[in-house]
């Protein structure tokens, strides 16, 4: 099948609350040319020097996720653009893209990245590290960043019930947030293999690439 009848059966399944972003690390123009042309606007970057490839030669009404693991030092490229930052899981990173927004007279997004898979190669915040960030005095004086919501990865399993476990988890611990007065918007969980299941347990975004643009080819 090709990008466009991949698209149209994906955004068919989708509900209408849930925002699509489209994968498209080590994919070429053309392929991210293909989906724009079929209306789709949110597309998700792991790699600076890529993004901002990206960024520079296609069109400008592109909303640019960056999805990877991002380091402090890279920020200052990604911050004058960027529409939402998925990964950030450190007070460290989170005071640099504020920074890097104070700099560009912008408030930057930003997701939190939390740790729910029994996986130690994910990154992440604990739920712990997590809610005492948000209460710290040194949080609230970063004033040119948003916190949006939350990413998490499930564990790379087959096991249905254990990615649904912690899927929920990421879910609950919202719920708790949003009621000590940190309105949640967006929880970012569900890629290519389980995005049905993501979203039954609550998210409102899915990272998918493979299923649109076909398996990754890496150099």
């Amino acid at each position: 099948m090709s990008i466009k009848d991949n698209l149209k059966k994906l955004k068919s399944e989708l509900p209408p609350h849930v925002t699509l972003v489209a994968v498209s690390k080590t994919k070429p123009h053309e392929a991210v040319m293909e989906a724009y042309e079929c209306g789709q606007r949110d597309f998700g970057e792991n790699y600076v020097q890529e993004l901002t490839e990206k960024y520079d030669a296609l069109p400008k009404d592109i909303r640019w996720h960056f999805i990877g693991h991002l380091q402090s030092n890279k920020v200052k490229f990604i911050a004058p653009f960027v529409y939402l930052i998925h990964g950030v899981d450190s007070l460290k990173l989170l005071q640099e893209i504020n920074k890097q927004g104070e700099k560009n007279k912008r408030i930057i997004p930003c997701l939190l990245q939390l740790y729910i898979a029994r996986e130690e190669t994910k990154f992440g915040l604990s739920f712990e590290e997590c809610e005492a960030l948000l209460h710290s005095d040194l949080f609230k004086n970063l004033t040119s960043i948003q916190i949006k919501g939350f990413m998490a990865m499930a564990s790379n399993t087959d096991n249905q019930t254990q990615v649904e476990r912690e899927f929920l988890s990421l879910k609950t611990f919202a719920n708790k947030i949003s009621s000590e007065n940190f309105p949640i918007e967006i929880l970012s969980f569900g890629m290519s293999g389980d995005y049905s299941l993501a979203i039954r347990c609550g998210s409102t975004l899915v990272r998918i690439g493979s299923s649109i643009f076909g398996e990754r080819r890496y150099t």
